[in-house]
């Protein structure tokens, strides 16, 4: 498999070197909720979620969420978090490969936040065609696109994690067939390694 292993992410997160968490869910979801785009009642998916911090935010907000990890030790701090915050009720944690991961049925909603970015490339395409599938038509994909160009990248390397999620690339990932784009420009969130996140939320045709 190209690209970081299930044992590249374990090492992680047993280390402790996951300099990308912010130790609080990130801003946008807190905006998306503050909006009632996301609302109690939907069923929603978090497709690496890490230590699940926007799980617990989500479950505090009254949604029924599912976390899913490759890292066994990413899902043990996940459960723990939401054990003792007393939110397992309603947001559950499941270790996963989500490019092989299926639905039991139809979600109203997918949080994309770092599983994009965290994948090779070279699985992109098989991802986006697993979110169109969990998706119900009419349900909707909020995502935080990772904005990480490298100068290497002119001359056709490809780097990561985090890889750049090109907007581009992105827009032939989710194309406008099977997509509704909102119009841009899209909000950006400044990144703690100095990148930026464009925060887009596309509806399912």
């Amino acid at each position: 498999m190209a690209g970081p292993t299930q044992d590249f992410w374990q090492q992680r997160f047993v280390s402790g070197q996951i300099p990308w968490d912010r130790g609080e869910a990130h801003p946008q979801l807190r905006q998306w909720l503050e909006q009632g785009l996301i609302a109690a009642g939907l069923e929603l998916v978090v497709p690496g979620c890490g230590r699940g911090h926007e799980l617990l935010l989500l479950a505090k907000a009254g949604v029924r969420v599912r976390g899913l990890d490759y890292s066994p030790a990413a899902v043990a701090l996940a459960r723990t978090q939401l054990a003792t915050e007393g939110a397992s009720d309603l947001a559950q944690v499941e270790e996963a490969d989500v490019l092989l991961w299926q639905s039991s049925e139809a979600l109203d909603a997918v949080y994309e936040q770092t599983c994009l970015c965290a994948l090779h490339p070279d699985h992109w395409r098989r991802y986006a065609d697993q979110l169109h599938a969990w998706i119900k038509p009419g349900g909707r994909l909020f995502a935080l696109l990772m904005q990480a160009r490298r100068d290497s990248a002119a001359l056709g390397s490809v780097e990561g994690p985090p890889y750049h999620c090109d907007i581009q690339a992105v827009r032939a990932l989710f194309p406008a067939e099977r997509w509704d784009w909102p119009t841009p420009p899209y909000p950006a969130h400044g990144h703690a390694q100095g990148w930026s996140e464009l925060a887009v939320v596309l509806v399912r045709r």
